[in-house]
């Protein structure tokens, strides 16, 4: 029997806690295409500090982006892979210090893995086309879905008037 929840009728649903909590568990929606590379050539193509943060893993400085604080039509990318991320208008003003979104623009654009790194427990998320480590994401939103994607803002492009 198929699994509902990874049928194409879920692409335009929206995302709540629980179904990040079943994909983290128990695998991830299937990704509209794949993109791999070898670290060797992902280096070749991102610059050192997208690198550390998007291949290794890496956080950058709380307010270091100048994307925290824009809030202009648009589509948010993955910076390796080019695919939509999320929409403008589900960014919202977030003291965490990271660009925050309350929903992914589709519920595949996005894979969950349980991260319990530093001492904490909490769910990672990443570019579900390339692996791309984005940030993590917490069921402490202060919107309608209750969700705060935490991203970082160099793992991310932003593209105006695409929204």
């Amino acid at each position: 029997m198929e699994n509902p929840a990874l049928t194409p009728d879920w692409l335009t649903m929206m995302v709540n806690w629980k179904d990040i909590l079943k994909w983290a568990q128990f695998g991830n929606p299937a990704p509209a295409r794949k993109v791999q590379k070898s670290p060797r050539a992902w280096r070749e193509v991102l610059d050192e500090d997208v690198f550390a943060i998007t291949r290794l893993r890496g956080t950058e400085r709380p307010f270091s982006s100048e994307i925290c604080q824009a809030f202009t039509p648009g589509l948010y990318a993955c910076v390796c892979c080019q695919q939509v991320l999320f929409d403008s208008g589900q960014k919202f003003d977030s003291p965490s210090g990271w660009p925050s979104f309350d929903q992914p623009v589709t519920a595949n654009a996005i894979a969950y893995f349980w991260d319990e790194s530093h001492g904490m427990q909490r769910v990672e998320v990443t570019c579900n086309v390339c692996d791309a480590h984005l940030g993590h994401v917490f069921p402490d939103g202060k919107t309608e879905h209750g969700l705060r994607y935490c991203i970082n803002g160099k793992a991310i492009v932003f593209n105006a008037g695409n929204a």
